[in-house]
Protein backbone atom coordinates (compact mmCIF):
# COMPACT_ATOMS: atom_id res chain seq x y z
CA UNK A 1 0.00 0.00 0.00
CA UNK A 2 1.36 3.36 -0.66
CA UNK A 3 0.04 5.93 1.61
CA UNK A 4 1.33 10.07 1.03
CA UNK A 5 0.99 12.53 3.24
CA UNK A 6 -2.32 14.89 4.10
CA UNK A 7 -2.26 18.28 2.00
CA UNK A 8 -4.38 20.81 2.07
CA UNK A 9 -6.87 21.72 -0.81
CA UNK A 10 -8.48 23.88 -2.98
CA UNK A 11 -11.78 23.84 -5.13
CA UNK A 12 -10.68 23.52 -8.80
CA UNK A 13 -13.45 24.61 -11.49
CA UNK A 14 -12.15 23.44 -15.10
CA UNK A 15 -14.36 23.57 -18.42
CA UNK A 16 -18.03 23.12 -16.84
CA UNK A 17 -16.29 20.37 -14.57
CA UNK A 18 -16.11 20.35 -11.01
CA UNK A 19 -13.21 19.15 -9.60
CA UNK A 20 -11.45 19.57 -6.45
CA UNK A 21 -7.52 19.29 -6.50
CA UNK A 22 -5.03 19.86 -4.27
CA UNK A 23 -1.56 22.41 -4.80
CA UNK A 24 0.43 19.73 -4.80
CA UNK A 25 -1.24 17.22 -7.55
CA UNK A 26 -2.59 14.14 -6.24
CA UNK A 27 -1.50 11.46 -8.52
CA UNK A 28 -2.87 7.54 -9.54
CA UNK A 29 -0.25 6.56 -7.00
CA UNK A 30 -1.31 8.31 -4.66
CA UNK A 31 -5.07 6.33 -4.95
CA UNK A 32 -3.60 2.76 -5.26
CA UNK A 33 -3.23 -0.60 -3.04
CA UNK A 34 -2.88 -4.01 -3.45
CA UNK A 35 -6.11 -6.31 -3.56
CA UNK A 36 -5.40 -9.98 -3.53
CA UNK A 37 -7.61 -11.44 -6.67
CA UNK A 38 -9.47 -13.99 -4.15
CA UNK A 39 -10.98 -10.98 -2.74
CA UNK A 40 -12.94 -10.06 -5.60
CA UNK A 41 -16.47 -10.83 -5.39
CA UNK A 42 -18.36 -13.61 -8.13
CA UNK A 43 -21.16 -13.43 -6.78
CA UNK A 44 -23.82 -11.41 -4.01
CA UNK A 45 -23.98 -12.47 -0.26
CA UNK A 46 -27.40 -14.27 0.40
CA UNK A 47 -29.18 -13.16 1.91
CA UNK A 48 -28.23 -9.92 0.34
CA UNK A 49 -28.66 -8.20 3.85
CA UNK A 50 -25.79 -10.68 5.23
CA UNK A 51 -23.23 -8.87 3.45
CA UNK A 52 -20.61 -7.36 6.10
CA UNK A 53 -20.32 -3.65 6.36
CA UNK A 54 -16.95 -2.25 7.60
CA UNK A 55 -18.08 1.51 9.50
CA UNK A 56 -15.14 4.12 9.05
CA UNK A 57 -16.28 6.22 11.74
CA UNK A 58 -13.86 9.34 12.04
CA UNK A 59 -12.05 7.51 15.27
CA UNK A 60 -12.29 3.93 15.05
CA UNK A 61 -13.44 1.00 12.89
CA UNK A 62 -16.05 -1.16 13.44
CA UNK A 63 -17.09 -4.66 11.75
CA UNK A 64 -20.63 -5.37 11.25
CA UNK A 65 -23.48 -6.32 8.68
CA UNK A 66 -25.00 -4.75 6.42
CA UNK A 67 -28.76 -5.68 8.39
CA UNK A 68 -27.04 -3.64 11.05
CA UNK A 69 -27.78 -0.58 9.14
CA UNK A 70 -30.95 0.61 11.15
CA UNK A 71 -28.96 0.49 14.53
CA UNK A 72 -26.34 3.13 12.71
CA UNK A 73 -29.57 6.17 11.70
CA UNK A 74 -31.26 8.12 13.62
CA UNK A 75 -34.89 8.61 13.59
CA UNK A 76 -35.70 11.59 11.28
CA UNK A 77 -32.55 10.74 8.95
CA UNK A 78 -33.23 10.12 4.83
CA UNK A 79 -31.66 6.94 3.07
CA UNK A 80 -31.49 8.23 -0.51
CA UNK A 81 -30.66 5.77 -2.65
CA UNK A 82 -30.94 5.21 -6.68
CA UNK A 83 -33.52 3.63 -8.50
CA UNK A 84 -32.39 3.13 -11.92
CA UNK A 85 -32.52 -0.42 -13.79
CA UNK A 86 -29.99 -1.99 -14.87
CA UNK A 87 -30.47 -2.67 -18.95
CA UNK A 88 -28.66 -5.21 -21.16
CA UNK A 89 -26.38 -2.87 -22.75
CA UNK A 90 -23.94 -5.40 -24.81
CA UNK A 91 -24.77 -6.17 -27.89
CA UNK A 92 -23.23 -7.82 -30.96
CA UNK A 93 -23.60 -6.79 -34.32
CA UNK A 94 -22.48 -7.67 -38.06
CA UNK A 95 -21.29 -5.68 -40.30
CA UNK A 96 -21.13 -7.36 -43.47
CA UNK A 97 -19.03 -10.56 -42.37
CA UNK A 98 -17.27 -8.83 -39.85
CA UNK A 99 -18.70 -9.22 -36.00
CA UNK A 100 -18.50 -6.18 -33.81
CA UNK A 101 -19.33 -5.88 -29.94
CA UNK A 102 -21.07 -3.15 -28.62
CA UNK A 103 -21.46 -1.20 -25.17
CA UNK A 104 -24.55 1.20 -25.13
CA UNK A 105 -23.76 4.05 -23.22
CA UNK A 106 -26.71 6.36 -23.58
CA UNK A 107 -29.17 8.47 -25.42
CA UNK A 108 -28.20 11.58 -26.61
CA UNK A 109 -30.56 14.48 -27.01
CA UNK A 110 -30.61 14.10 -30.77
CA UNK A 111 -31.42 10.58 -30.48
CA UNK A 112 -28.78 8.89 -31.20
CA UNK A 113 -27.26 6.52 -28.71
CA UNK A 114 -23.52 7.39 -27.11
CA UNK A 115 -21.45 3.24 -27.40
CA UNK A 116 -18.16 2.04 -27.48
CA UNK A 117 -17.60 -0.63 -30.22
CA UNK A 118 -14.63 -3.21 -30.10
CA UNK A 119 -12.74 -2.65 -33.64
CA UNK A 120 -14.51 0.92 -33.65
CA UNK A 121 -11.61 2.09 -35.44
CA UNK A 122 -12.81 0.71 -38.63
CA UNK A 123 -16.44 1.66 -38.66
CA UNK A 124 -16.99 4.49 -40.89
CA UNK A 125 -20.16 6.71 -40.52
CA UNK A 126 -22.96 5.83 -42.81
CA UNK A 127 -21.90 2.11 -42.06
CA UNK A 128 -24.83 0.27 -41.28
CA UNK A 129 -25.03 -2.64 -38.35
CA UNK A 130 -27.57 -6.13 -38.05
CA UNK A 131 -27.75 -6.60 -34.56
CA UNK A 132 -27.69 -10.04 -33.60
CA UNK A 133 -30.99 -11.28 -31.45
CA UNK A 134 -33.74 -8.84 -32.75
CA UNK A 135 -35.10 -9.45 -36.13
CA UNK A 136 -34.70 -6.21 -38.01
CA UNK A 137 -33.13 -3.94 -35.60
CA UNK A 138 -30.13 -2.01 -37.39
CA UNK A 139 -28.01 0.74 -36.19
CA UNK A 140 -26.52 3.35 -38.52
CA UNK A 141 -23.14 4.62 -37.12
CA UNK A 142 -23.57 8.61 -37.15
CA UNK A 143 -20.69 10.37 -36.14
CA UNK A 144 -17.27 9.22 -33.98
CA UNK A 145 -15.91 11.48 -31.34
CA UNK A 146 -12.72 11.79 -30.12
CA UNK A 147 -12.62 10.01 -27.02
CA UNK A 148 -13.12 6.34 -29.25
CA UNK A 149 -17.51 6.80 -28.67
CA UNK A 150 -19.56 6.16 -31.96
CA UNK A 151 -23.30 7.71 -31.91
CA UNK A 152 -25.67 5.02 -33.50
CA UNK A 153 -28.83 5.53 -34.89
CA UNK A 154 -31.65 2.81 -34.31
CA UNK A 155 -34.24 2.29 -36.67
CA UNK A 156 -36.74 1.78 -33.59
CA UNK A 157 -37.34 4.03 -30.28
CA UNK A 158 -38.96 4.02 -27.28
CA UNK A 159 -40.47 1.25 -25.46
CA UNK A 160 -40.30 -0.81 -28.55
CA UNK A 161 -36.07 0.03 -28.65
CA UNK A 162 -35.69 -1.30 -25.18
CA UNK A 163 -37.75 -4.57 -26.19
CA UNK A 164 -35.42 -4.99 -28.68
CA UNK A 165 -32.55 -4.55 -26.51
CA UNK A 166 -33.99 -7.02 -24.39
CA UNK A 167 -33.98 -9.85 -26.73
CA UNK A 168 -30.71 -9.11 -27.90
CA UNK A 169 -28.78 -7.80 -25.17
CA UNK A 170 -26.39 -8.96 -22.51
CA UNK A 171 -25.29 -7.47 -18.84
CA UNK A 172 -22.56 -5.34 -19.15
CA UNK A 173 -20.86 -6.76 -15.84
CA UNK A 174 -17.71 -5.71 -15.08
CA UNK A 175 -14.69 -7.13 -16.17
CA UNK A 176 -13.92 -8.40 -12.67
CA UNK A 177 -16.49 -10.33 -12.54
CA UNK A 178 -15.39 -13.46 -13.89
CA UNK A 179 -17.74 -14.96 -16.84
CA UNK A 180 -15.86 -16.09 -19.60
CA UNK A 181 -19.30 -17.98 -20.99
CA UNK A 182 -21.47 -14.49 -20.48
CA UNK A 183 -23.52 -13.79 -17.39
CA UNK A 184 -24.86 -16.16 -15.56
CA UNK A 185 -29.23 -16.75 -15.27
CA UNK A 186 -28.76 -15.66 -12.03
CA UNK A 187 -26.96 -12.23 -12.65
CA UNK A 188 -30.56 -10.85 -13.87
CA UNK A 189 -31.34 -10.62 -10.39
CA UNK A 190 -28.38 -10.40 -8.65
CA UNK A 191 -26.81 -7.53 -10.51
CA UNK A 192 -30.73 -5.43 -10.02
CA UNK A 193 -31.49 -4.15 -6.44
CA UNK A 194 -34.55 -3.33 -4.84
CA UNK A 195 -34.69 -0.57 -5.93
CA UNK A 196 -34.55 -0.57 -9.60
CA UNK A 197 -37.83 1.49 -10.92
CA UNK A 198 -36.17 3.53 -13.96
CA UNK A 199 -34.44 1.71 -17.07
CA UNK A 200 -31.65 3.44 -18.35
CA UNK A 201 -28.26 2.39 -16.53
CA UNK A 202 -25.62 0.32 -18.13
CA UNK A 203 -24.05 -0.68 -14.64
CA UNK A 204 -25.68 -1.21 -11.25
CA UNK A 205 -25.84 1.56 -8.44
CA UNK A 206 -23.94 -1.28 -6.33
CA UNK A 207 -24.64 0.14 -2.79
CA UNK A 208 -28.11 -0.75 -3.92
CA UNK A 209 -27.45 -4.29 -3.77
CA UNK A 210 -27.33 -4.88 -0.40
CA UNK A 211 -30.93 -4.03 0.90
CA UNK A 212 -33.33 -6.62 0.70
CA UNK A 213 -37.79 -6.47 1.67
CA UNK A 214 -36.52 -6.92 5.11
CA UNK A 215 -34.00 -4.70 5.78
CA UNK A 216 -36.10 -1.66 4.51
CA UNK A 217 -38.54 -3.18 7.20
CA UNK A 218 -36.19 -2.56 9.20
CA UNK A 219 -35.59 0.84 8.85
CA UNK A 220 -39.04 1.94 8.22
CA UNK A 221 -39.93 0.85 11.54
CA UNK A 222 -36.82 2.45 12.88
CA UNK A 223 -38.07 6.01 11.78
CA UNK A 224 -35.87 6.55 9.11
CA UNK A 225 -37.26 8.16 5.95
CA UNK A 226 -36.84 6.56 2.42
CA UNK A 227 -36.29 8.65 -0.71
CA UNK A 228 -35.14 8.16 -4.45
CA UNK A 229 -33.53 10.13 -6.83
CA UNK A 230 -32.39 8.21 -10.75
CA UNK A 231 -28.99 8.36 -11.57
CA UNK A 232 -28.34 6.15 -15.02
CA UNK A 233 -24.71 4.79 -14.66
CA UNK A 234 -23.11 4.34 -18.06
CA UNK A 235 -19.96 3.01 -19.33
CA UNK A 236 -17.44 5.81 -17.76
CA UNK A 237 -17.87 3.54 -14.17
CA UNK A 238 -15.89 1.16 -16.24
CA UNK A 239 -13.06 2.62 -17.44
CA UNK A 240 -9.84 3.20 -15.67
CA UNK A 241 -8.12 6.92 -14.71
CA UNK A 242 -5.27 7.18 -17.58
CA UNK A 243 -3.73 10.03 -16.94
CA UNK A 244 -1.16 10.63 -14.03
CA UNK A 245 -2.01 13.46 -12.37
CA UNK A 246 -5.47 12.62 -11.23
CA UNK A 247 -7.00 16.11 -11.40
CA UNK A 248 -6.59 16.51 -15.09
CA UNK A 249 -9.12 13.23 -15.78
CA UNK A 250 -12.28 14.18 -17.26
CA UNK A 251 -15.72 11.93 -16.37
CA UNK A 252 -18.12 10.75 -18.36
CA UNK A 253 -21.44 12.48 -18.32
CA UNK A 254 -24.41 10.30 -16.57
CA UNK A 255 -28.22 11.33 -17.05
CA UNK A 256 -29.96 12.03 -13.71
CA UNK A 257 -33.39 13.32 -11.80
CA UNK A 258 -33.97 14.72 -8.68
CA UNK A 259 -37.82 15.55 -8.95
CA UNK A 260 -39.29 18.25 -6.93
CA UNK A 261 -41.01 16.01 -4.46
CA UNK A 262 -37.82 14.46 -3.75
CA UNK A 263 -35.82 17.26 -3.13
CA UNK A 264 -38.78 18.41 -0.78
CA UNK A 265 -38.57 15.75 1.03
CA UNK A 266 -34.55 15.40 1.72
CA UNK A 267 -34.36 19.25 2.77
CA UNK A 268 -37.20 19.22 4.91
CA UNK A 269 -35.16 16.01 6.60
CA UNK A 270 -32.75 17.99 7.40
CA UNK A 271 -34.31 21.25 8.77
CA UNK A 272 -35.95 18.74 11.22
CA UNK A 273 -32.18 17.68 12.37
CA UNK A 274 -32.14 14.12 9.79
CA UNK A 275 -28.63 13.21 8.34
CA UNK A 276 -28.45 12.84 4.73
CA UNK A 277 -27.64 9.34 4.07
CA UNK A 278 -26.13 8.45 0.49
CA UNK A 279 -26.96 4.75 -0.70
CA UNK A 280 -23.75 4.83 -3.34
CA UNK A 281 -21.17 7.26 -4.87
CA UNK A 282 -24.05 7.67 -7.56
CA UNK A 283 -26.48 8.95 -5.42
CA UNK A 284 -23.99 11.08 -3.67
CA UNK A 285 -22.83 12.52 -6.97
CA UNK A 286 -26.36 13.25 -7.48
CA UNK A 287 -27.53 14.74 -4.87
CA UNK A 288 -23.68 17.16 -4.54
CA UNK A 289 -24.64 17.68 -8.53
CA UNK A 290 -28.00 19.50 -7.70
CA UNK A 291 -26.87 21.25 -4.10
CA UNK A 292 -26.63 25.02 -3.58
CA UNK A 293 -24.01 26.34 -1.71
CA UNK A 294 -26.16 26.00 1.65
CA UNK A 295 -26.95 22.03 1.13
CA UNK A 296 -30.24 22.79 0.20
CA UNK A 297 -31.42 20.51 -2.56
CA UNK A 298 -33.17 21.56 -5.93
CA UNK A 299 -34.77 19.43 -8.97
CA UNK A 300 -32.72 18.50 -10.89
CA UNK A 301 -33.21 16.63 -15.01
CA UNK A 302 -30.02 16.66 -16.88
CA UNK A 303 -26.26 15.28 -16.97
CA UNK A 304 -23.65 15.54 -13.95
CA UNK A 305 -20.05 14.91 -15.01
CA UNK A 306 -19.07 15.58 -10.96
CA UNK A 307 -15.58 14.57 -10.29
CA UNK A 308 -14.71 14.26 -6.38
CA UNK A 309 -11.51 14.30 -5.11
CA UNK A 310 -10.27 15.16 -1.88
CA UNK A 311 -10.11 18.55 -1.25
CA UNK A 312 -14.04 18.52 -2.17
CA UNK A 313 -16.48 20.49 0.10
CA UNK A 314 -19.23 18.09 0.58
CA UNK A 315 -22.49 19.99 0.62
CA UNK A 316 -25.47 17.59 0.73
CA UNK A 317 -24.65 14.19 2.09
CA UNK A 318 -23.97 14.11 5.59
CA UNK A 319 -23.26 10.11 5.52
CA UNK A 320 -22.39 7.12 2.97
CA UNK A 321 -23.21 3.37 2.52
CA UNK A 322 -21.25 1.72 -0.19
CA UNK A 323 -18.87 -0.98 -1.39
CA UNK A 324 -15.11 -1.65 -1.46
CA UNK A 325 -13.90 0.02 -5.27
CA UNK A 326 -11.18 -0.75 -7.23
CA UNK A 327 -7.68 0.41 -6.96
CA UNK A 328 -6.78 3.60 -8.41
CA UNK A 329 -10.49 4.26 -9.55
CA UNK A 330 -12.16 8.28 -9.30
CA UNK A 331 -14.57 6.19 -6.77
CA UNK A 332 -12.12 5.33 -4.38
CA UNK A 333 -10.68 8.88 -5.13
CA UNK A 334 -14.42 9.93 -3.75
CA UNK A 335 -14.50 7.89 -0.82
CA UNK A 336 -10.96 9.51 0.25
CA UNK A 337 -12.96 13.02 -0.04
CA UNK A 338 -15.22 11.94 2.07
CA UNK A 339 -13.85 10.03 5.23
CA UNK A 340 -9.90 11.42 4.35
CA UNK A 341 -7.42 9.60 1.79
CA UNK A 342 -5.45 7.62 4.41
CA UNK A 343 -8.21 6.58 6.79
CA UNK A 344 -9.29 4.96 4.10
CA UNK A 345 -6.85 3.51 2.87
CA UNK A 346 -6.26 2.18 6.36
CA UNK A 347 -9.91 1.00 6.13
CA UNK A 348 -9.21 -1.03 2.82
CA UNK A 349 -6.22 -2.84 4.42
CA UNK A 350 -8.03 -3.67 7.24
CA UNK A 351 -10.86 -5.25 5.07
CA UNK A 352 -8.18 -6.84 3.26
CA UNK A 353 -6.52 -8.51 6.66
CA UNK A 354 -10.02 -9.51 7.86
CA UNK A 355 -11.37 -11.00 4.57
CA UNK A 356 -14.09 -8.69 3.28
CA UNK A 357 -15.46 -9.08 -0.17
CA UNK A 358 -14.56 -6.29 -2.71
CA UNK A 359 -16.31 -4.76 -5.36
CA UNK A 360 -19.94 -4.36 -6.87
CA UNK A 361 -20.67 -8.35 -5.70
CA UNK A 362 -18.58 -8.10 -2.42
CA UNK A 363 -19.06 -6.42 1.21
CA UNK A 364 -19.90 -2.78 1.96
CA UNK A 365 -18.52 0.32 4.35
CA UNK A 366 -20.83 2.91 5.87
CA UNK A 367 -18.60 6.10 6.08
CA UNK A 368 -18.85 8.95 8.37
CA UNK A 369 -17.18 12.09 6.96
CA UNK A 370 -14.02 13.09 9.43
CA UNK A 371 -13.74 16.49 9.80
CA UNK A 372 -10.07 17.18 8.18
CA UNK A 373 -11.96 15.42 5.28
CA UNK A 374 -13.70 18.24 4.32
Amino acid sequence: MRVGNAYLCLLFFFAGFDVAAEPSPLTLADFDYDLPPDHVAQEPARPRDSARMLHIRPDRLADGLVRDLPSLLRPGDVLVANDTRVFPAQLQALRGAARIGITLDRPRADGAWKALARNGRRLRVGDVLAIEGADALTARVVDKEPDGSIGLSFNLDGEDLMAAFGRAGALALPPYINRPDGPLPSDATDYQTVFAAREGAVAAPTAGLHFTPALLAALDAAGVRRVTVTLHVGIGTFLPVRVENVAEHRMHAERGEITAAAAEAINAARRGGGRVVAVGTTSLRLLESAALPDGTLRAFLGETALFILPGYRFKAVDCLLTNFHLPRSTLLMLVSAFSGRERTLAAYAHAIAAGYRFHSYGDACFLEPCGDAR
